[in-house]
């Protein structure tokens, strides 16, 4: 398989039910750290393999660069969720490599992560087939409607 959607770990949802990994979507450090098409996302795999350097999320399949995209990825900015007409909305500033001499090649995919508890998985994105950059500037330009929607 490979990378071919963007999901929500189904883990993030059972422990904010069951309040067991307090993630804290408006105040922890929230990253987007970049992937390769070797791995296969899955959505419904426990807490510990949705986590960054959990499961398929390991440092092999990461793609960096020491400088520009840092290992584990860059931290999500302007971060803002809320709920209107029954949908709750989780959003962000689109995300910029750290400088302007990135090289980054055969990325696919995103996983968005929470640094502050652990680095637990929220969700992962599929950016459409392979990007790539040679010394310039990576941006993850976010969906129009947001990181993320769940309709109540």
């Amino acid at each position: 398989m490979a990378w071919s959607n963007s999901k929500i770990f189904m883990s993030f949802f059972e422990n904010a039910f069951e309040n067991t990994n307090a993630v804290d979507l408006d105040t922890d450090t929230l990253k987007a750290a970049l992937f390769d098409n070797t791995i296969t996302p899955d959505q419904t795999v426990a807490t510990a393999a949705a986590a960054y350097l959990g499961g398929v999320w390991l440092t092999g399949p990461e793609v960096e660069d020491t400088t520009e995209w840092d290992a584990g990825g860059e931290p999500l900015t302007s971060v803002a969720s809320g709920f209107s007409s029954n949908v709750y909305t989780f959003d962000a500033a689109d995300t910029p490599s750290g400088g302007t001499s990135a090289t980054l090649a055969d990325v696919y995919g995103v996983l968005v992560y929470d640094s502050t508890t652990g680095s637990a998985g929220i969700c992962y994105n599929y950016l459409g087939g392979v990007n790539s950059v040679t010394d310039g500037t990576f941006t993850i330009v976010w969906n129009g409607s947001g990181i993320f929607t769940v309709t109540a």
